[in-house]
């Protein structure tokens, strides 16, 4: 049995070349989500976010971890931007398929803003999952197709998220 999550954090191709990477996900596309454009694409997407959706295994990595990871790479406290990437489709978002997801994500920003790790409080959004458009088949798997191409999500081995009740 598999499960969904769906994050925007960003330019997606970073995003999608590490998550891919984690032992328990088992899929990964980019698309757009979270927006007002139906049927988006990369040339009009209106509103919508720069997202991936992942198929994970919960047996192996839970939705907890995920979004660990998540806040790892991105930063989670710059409102529409991501390194050089400014604008909406570069905001911070989860988008959660159900109402546990729902509780850990609100649980995990409050993580966030509870460590002082990160340079101020997450901005992050926190919506009920919609529509999700695939992206065209150049931005699927882009970083695997053009290893020197832009990115600028790196894990921060300073943002590794205690719990609150640990910090």
């Amino acid at each position: 049995m598999t499960e969904k999550a769906v994050l925007a954090g960003g330019c997606f191709w970073g995003m999608q070349d590490l998550i891919r990477k984690l032992p328990g996900v088992i899929a990964t596309r980019v698309g757009y989500t979270g927006g007002d454009v139906p049927n988006a694409t990369y040339r009009n997407h209106g509103t919508h976010a720069e997202a991936i959706e992942i198929v994970f295994d919960p047996e192996t990595i839970s939705y907890r971890r995920i979004l660990e990871f998540f806040f790892q790479i991105h930063d989670p406290t710059t409102k529409n931007r991501q390194g050089n990437d400014i604008g909406v489709s570069y905001r911070s978002a989860i988008y959660y398929v159900d109402d546990e997801q729902k509780r850990i994500a609100e649980d995990a920003i409050a993580d966030v803003d509870a460590s002082g790790l990160w340079p101020g409080k997450a901005v992050t959004e926190v919506e009920a999952v919609g529509d999700f458009w695939e992206a065209e088949p150049e931005h699927q798997d882009y970083l695997e197709h053009y290893p020197n191409g832009y990115t600028c999500h790196y894990p921060r081995p300073n943002w590794v998220l205690p719990r609150r009740s640990a910090a």
